[in-house]
């Protein structure tokens, strides 16, 4: 049994603005499940949502300030969650690193520098709970800084270090490295300096003993410029300290036998009571009701780094032809515009929902026959494997997770029972129309259809399974 302290800034439920904080909810439950001894430390933000109850743990002095840890667990499991309490840094409103106004808070190195310091003196048994781990392991920028500090000690745990998404960084001015007081060994490009700037994600890349991404191929492209954001020359350097493991997903809360929020429920063995849901989501978005009409759905955020402009640029080609597409999103305003322009104009073939809806997300994952998702990067991604799972296909872009978790459907993988959906290669609209043209040949082949649904719904996509693959990375380091 391993010994983990896990370092987050987010996890759902307690918090949550994105994918890192549904990772950070479900692995370390995960682990627990597969007997280790887990906890992890977050701090006590204001718009925390804690269903246990909360107690007092300890107080220590750091950086002359006096911290209070407190302790409580996360919902239905027997995680131990360390709440890091220094309200002048962590009791603000709303989300955890930006403003009403959308605006990084101003103290955020600060902030995110004493969350570091605390959990190195927990990761060293100097919080009093005669508990110390074998493993630290760091999620993201946030908490960069502890596999750098905890460098200089002595007879201290392995350190992993977790990138979600390279295009988050943590860059500070170089002043900040004077107000956390960062020690001068650390202060040099080789260490944590990045073009005269503090970067904290640089912590976890030049000091962790190991480096994950989300997914193998994700591992690969950001040792590369495209995908490197600059750190693309020292990843290569460390890559033999450097892996991916694709995420899981939750299968509680993504499975069409039991799911609450469809139409009608549906497995492997009842398919046919898939076309229900179908039903249910044109009436819903008042588009014909027609069971022979691929009906294409997209759930997502309406940015560049989706696909969206690629999609545009198809749909005016893709109304000639005899489809219904529907779209839950938002995001940039002027791709909201367009989408919503062409709603008007072909509202018998495209519906837009601006916004998000936990409810309808569910019914487009089972009513939809193919799921549109051409992300030019995707560290690891979600709804393509929610997909697969509700035999719904999914058009991917060959990148990162979506290169991992789907098989594109070819004479071969038909053949080996692999074929899980329609994959691409160039992120142009050209490419995406030929995948697009392709899926329709394959949606009017019934019993092909029905064979690539069978291989998307056999997937495995659980967290034990990822789990099980970090607990070996904690053996082997």
């Amino acid at each position: 049994m391993k010994k983990i302290l896990f370092v987050t800034s987010e996890a759902h439920p307690l918090i949550k603005t994105g994918g890192l904080a549904d990772v950070c909810g479900s692995l370390p439950k995960a682990l627990a499940e597969l007997s280790q001894d887990i906890r992890l430390i977050i701090p006590n933000y204001q718009a925390l949502k804690t269903s246990e109850s909360v107690r007092f743990m300890c107080s220590i002095r750091v950086d002359n300030r006096n911290i209070n840890i407190l302790e409580t667990r996360m919902p239905d499991s027997q995680v131990i969650v360390w709440l890091v309490d220094y309200p002048s840094y962590f009791n603000y409103p709303g989300n955890p690193y930006v403003d009403e106004q959308g605006e990084s808070w101003a103290n955020n190195a600060e902030r995110f520098g004493l969350f570091c310091r605390i959990a190195v003196e927990a990761a060293m048994d100097r919080v009093n709970q005669d508990w110390k781990p074998d493993v630290v392991h760091c999620n993201d920028w946030q908490s960069g800084l502890v596999p750098a500090l905890l460098s200089f000690e002595n007879d201290r745990p392995s350190t992993i270090f977790t990138i979600h998404n390279m295009a988050y960084q943590g860059l500070f001015p170089a002043s900040a490295a004077a107000t956390l007081n960062i020690p001068g060994q650390l202060w040099h490009p080789a260490g944590l300096e990045f073009h005269g700037m503090l970067s904290f994600i640089k912590g976890g890349l030049v000091y962790a003993d190991y480096i994950t991404t989300v997914s193998p191929t994700y591992a690969l492209e950001i040792q590369t410029a495209e995908f490197g954001y600059g750190l693309e020359g020292l990843l290569e350097h460390r890559k033999e300290f450097l892996g991916g493991i694709i995420n899981g997903i939750d299968l509680d809360q993504w499975d069409a036998e039991k799911d609450p929020y469809i139409a009608q429920t549906y497995s492997l063995s009842t398919l046919d009571k898939k076309q229900l849901n179908k039903v249910a989501l044109q009436t819903k978005f008042s588009l014909p009701v027609k069971g022979d009409i691929p009906l294409f759905g997209l759930i997502g955020r309406l940015v560049a780094q989706k696909g969206i402009d690629m999609i545009l640029e198809c749909l005016p080609e893709m109304m000639t032809m005899d489809i219904q597409f529907v779209l839950l999103g938002s995001g940039d305003k002027e791709f909201e515009k367009q989408l919503k322009d062409l709603a008007l104009l072909y509202p018998d073939k495209i519906a837009v929902q601006i916004g998000y809806d936990e409810a309808l997300a569910h019914l487009i994952e089972a009513g939809a026959d193919v799921f549109l998702m051409p992300s030019r990067f995707e560290p690891c991604g979600l709804n393509q494997m929610y997909s697969q799972r509700y035999g719904t296909i999914p058009i991917v872009r060959k990148t990162g997770g979506l290169a991992d978790t789907v098989m594109d459907s070819l004479p071969t993988t038909l053949a080996d029972k692999t074929a899980s959906g329609i994959v691409f290669s160039e992120a142009s609209a050209s490419a995406l129309l030929e995948a697009i043209k392709r899926t329709l040949i394959l949606y009017s082949m019934p019993d092909t259809w029905k064979k690539m649904q069978t291989n998307a719904m056999n997937k495995n996509f659980s967290w034990q399974r990822s789990a099980q693959e970090y607990l070996e990375l904690y053996e082997k380091i």
